[in-house]
This record gives structure tokens, sequence and C-alpha cells, in this order.
């Protein structure tokens, strides 16, 4: 039995059929990739996974426990985050202050804006941003703030805070959308680096396939909201359906 459990999972939007019989399970310790083209489902999955959507019918669980009815903060605070496809961050806040409130998050299990003007004062948090920020080499950039980074170290920034909540599992949602190729292979490093120092497992949904076979080590295929085949990546490159609806000769290639 994987960390994460996905079986017979159903969602609809009236007359549309976003999943159907979803069954998923993500082994501990690996990174795991869910690929399709719009419209397959894979950001519906997703917000069933983080407690954004309520399945139809099925079960979700995370080390035997079931997700499903759990607000998003209860599902982060069991061992799951979630990197999103546009970076949340607080913009206006510094780098440092966005490392503080995600361990102030971590260690209160919540967080109030107007204790912003505290948060200096706890030595504990503002010791643990810091070496958070040192290990995802962004300390040089702590007194930035986060809406003058660019495309890549709000990225890192957005996976740094994630990382500050010590997730067993992370979710990310196509974490190099919209970067340059130069920061698509940061971010590729980083992921490896991040797999390599911690007992993680983690999740990416991800259009780049150069992305997908530098990280995987199994991938499934969503197709009309249904699984169309999981295997290695070795194997997917080389599945005829999906060559043909999905990757394409030329990435396949590449």
């Amino acid at each position: 039995m994987g960390i994460l459990e996905v079986k017979n999972v159903n969602k609809r939007f009236g007359g549309l059929q976003a999943l159907g019989d979803v069954n998923l399970s993500v082994a501990e310790n690996t990174v795991h990739a869910i690929i399709g083209p719009n419209g397959a489902g894979k950001s519906t999955l997703l917000n069933v996974l983080v407690g954004k959507l309520i399945p139809d019918t099925g079960s979700v669980m995370f080390d035997g426990q079931s997700v499903l009815g759990r607000k998003p903060f209860e599902i982060n605070q069991m061992g799951i985050s979630r990197v999103f496809q546009t970076p949340e961050i607080f913009g206006d806040l510094s780098v440092m202050e966005n490392m503080m409130i995600a361990c102030f998050a971590k260690r209160d299990g919540a967080f109030k804006m107007q204790a912003i003007g505290s948060m200096w004062s706890e030595k504990d948090v503002v010791e643990k941003a810091e070496h958070m920020l040192e290990s995802m080499n962004l300390a040089d950039k702590r007194e930035m703030h986060t809406a003058s980074m660019s495309r890549g170290d709000k990225r890192r920034m957005e996976i740094a805070m994630c990382l500050a909540q010590e997730p067993r599992l992370l979710l990310l949602d196509e974490p190099t959308a919209g970067m340059a190729r130069a920061d698509t292979n940061n971010t590729i490093d980083l992921l490896k680096k991040i797999k390599e120092d911690r007992d993680i497992t983690i999740a990416i949904i991800e259009h780049d396939m150069h992305v997908v076979f530098s990280l995987a080590e199994r991938i499934t295929v969503l197709a009309q909201g249904t699984p169309l085949v999981e295997d290695t990546p070795e194997n997917i490159k080389g599945h005829p359906k999906v060559r043909e609806a999905y990757l394409g000769e030329t990435q396949v290639a590449a």
C-alpha cells in the first residue's frame, strides 16, 4: 500500500464527468508524475487530494487516514503540502517575512496577519526561517520583497514555505509553468536535492516532459478523467497510445 491511495474516485460537474473511477497509488519516498492533456482531470484530482473538492464517490487515504471531509488546513497538518501553479506568496512582504509566516503556521497551526509586527520577537521562528532560506539558497534575498523576485525564485520561495511545514507528501502543480529553460533546470535540480536530503514523497502534475522524465520514478497518464496507463518513465515513453495522444514524437525524443 502506498502512502497515498486513491480508489474509485468519481467527480461530476453537472453533465461533465471530470473524474471517472480514478485509482492511484503513490509509493512512499518516490516521485510520481501525473500527466495528460488539458481537460484530463489533473487539477480536479489535485483539488480532491487537498480538500478543495469532495468526490461524489470513492476514497482518498493518506498514510491510512481518510482526507475526505477535512478542511485544507487540516490536510496540511496531516503532512500534505501543495505548491500551486501560480506561486502563492505575499508579494508586499519580504522573503524573510514570508518564510517566518510559514514557520509560525507550522508551530501554531495558524497565523494571523496582524501578528506580523511581533514575529521578530519569536527566536525559534526567526532561527528556523533563516535556516530554511539558507538551505534553499535564498538567504541573500531575505530583505527583498517577493513581488520583485524572478519566477524561478518565487517558486523556490514557495517550495521553501511548504517545506517549513515538514510535509511527508509534497504536491506540485506545474512547478515550472512560465519559466525560462534555465529556471526550469534549476527547479529540477532543486527538487532532486530535496528528494535526496529528505524523507519525502513527491507527486507532480506537469506538462513539460523534460521535467517529468528528469524527476519521475512512476508516471500515471490521465485521459478524460480516467487513468489510461501507469508505468515507469521508460515504458511510458514507448507506450504507443501515450506517444500518440499525450507526449508527441518530438517531446519523447527530446
